[in-house]
């Protein structure tokens, strides 16, 4: 239990940053704010670890509203909601009146009289989730001064267009735990680099919530694509910006064995380029399908053009001592066994995948942190509390 009370010692309470604020992007928090969350997900992971009970609510919903579809994300927020003692309810847009002209202040005000949290993945149209978790909280912000709502319900992004942050957090504390501490971090290389894939239109929050994150830990950022897959200009700029003021470096590169000569970590994964989503964004918008499906195969081709970035047994004896950590937000395109080529071949990911599953496994808590500490002003003290009643679990 003594270790258990130094980690919850460890956070701080100056951290204003998170208690009633939205968690939408990670560079909108300062870094006290970040580390508060890995610590808090930390406590809470020992806490149930040790059958300690984290239930810190009697009743309550957290309500999630997945607008594309999802395994790691969508199962981690319900297990976040469980283990904070809330229940969860799925927005189903289909079955509600949303179809029917219901806007979305209306939604947002109704789903919320008993509801704590609302998670929210929108990562298809690019220029879109992130303005339309932006309106869910003006919504909310507005029935909750006119008394409608009793209490403001937070929002966690669940992934948009721009950032996937409870993922790069889950990777964050991924990386802390394996190298010890964020101090640790400072001058190691990192490798965040396009793959191929045999299917287009994924998401560029991955790429940009890592280049945006780990920026800010001195790390040595070298973002690898083709001509063409360029990610979100002021995303970009963001990255420079987190790599000057805290000692690391961010380079771009369109070389993978550039990127991974002497990395200490990479991270191959697919993106469609900042263009084409802009493109498909109109596309599905004007709800174009033979213009997606003239899209889809530009892309197609456009991707086959590429097939050697692939993270192979030679590409991994690149970086430094031929073994670096990977990383994947899964699911991989694992050549040989998903697919005939793919993102990594089958003897790398194996030789990794338990450390990838762990480091899916650290995504519940992260989401659980920033649901705890958006509700409680002192997570500390409320976690303390928790260590000292100490009430098992009930299975």
């Amino acid at each position: 239990m003594n270790e258990i009370k130094s980690i919850i010692d460890e956070i701080s309470d100056k951290s204003k940053g998170l208690f009633g604020k939205d968690f939408l992007l990670t560079w909108q928090k300062e870094k006290k704010d970040l580390g508060n969350i890995l610590i808090i997900a930390e406590a809470l992971k020992a806490l149930r670890d040790n059958n300690i009970s984290t239930k810190v609510f009697e009743s309550g919903l957290a309500v999630s509203q997945f607008r594309d579809n999802s395994t790691r994300t969508r199962f981690s927020f319900a297990s976040a909601a469980n283990l904070l003692g809330l229940t969860v309810s799925d927005l189903d847009e289909g079955k509600s009146q949303i179809a029917h002209g219901e806007t979305v202040r209306e939604t947002a005000n109704m789903i919320s009289f008993l509801t704590e949290v609302i998670g929210i993945r929108d990562d298809i149209f690019l220029g879109e989730g992130h303005k339309y978790m932006c309106e869910v909280g003006d919504a909310l912000d507005d029935g909750f001064i006119n008394k409608v709502l009793p209490q403001r319900p937070g929002i966690v992004n669940l992934q948009c267009d721009i950032d996937h942050p409870t993922q790069s957090m889950a990777d964050l504390l991924h990386l802390k735990k394996y190298f010890g501490s964020l101090e640790n971090l400072k001058g190691k290389k990192i490798a965040m680099s396009w793959a191929y894939s045999p299917s287009y239109g994924k998401p560029l929050s991955v790429p940009q919530g890592i280049i945006g994150l780990m920026t800010r830990y001195g790390m040595d950022v070298s973002l690898a694509y083709p001509k063409g897959y360029d990610l979100i200009p002021d995303v970009i700029d963001v990255a420079k910006k987190n790599a000057n003021e805290n000692g690391g470096s961010f380079e771009i590169t369109h070389s993978m064995d550039g990127a991974f000569k002497d990395a200490d970590i990479v991270y191959p994964k697919s993106w469609a380029p900042y263009s084409v989503m802009e493109r498909r964004t109109v596309l599905l918008n004007n709800k174009d399908t033979e213009g997606l499906k003239t899209l889809e195969q530009e892309c197609l081709t456009m991707n086959g053009d590429h097939k050697d970035w692939e993270c192979t047994e030679d590409k991994m004896k690149l970086t430094k001592n031929g073994e670096a950590l990977y990383m994947h937000c899964l699911p991989a395109d694992i050549s040989g066994v998903s697919c005939k080529e793919g993102e990594v071949s089958a003897e790398v990911f194996e030789k990794y995948r338990i450390q990838t599953y762990i480091e899916a496994g650290y995504k519940p808590y992260i989401i659980a942190a920033m649901i705890f500490a958006n509700k409680f002003e002192n997570p500390q003290k409320v976690l303390s509390g928790l260590l000292n009643k100490n009430n098992k679990r009930v299975f």
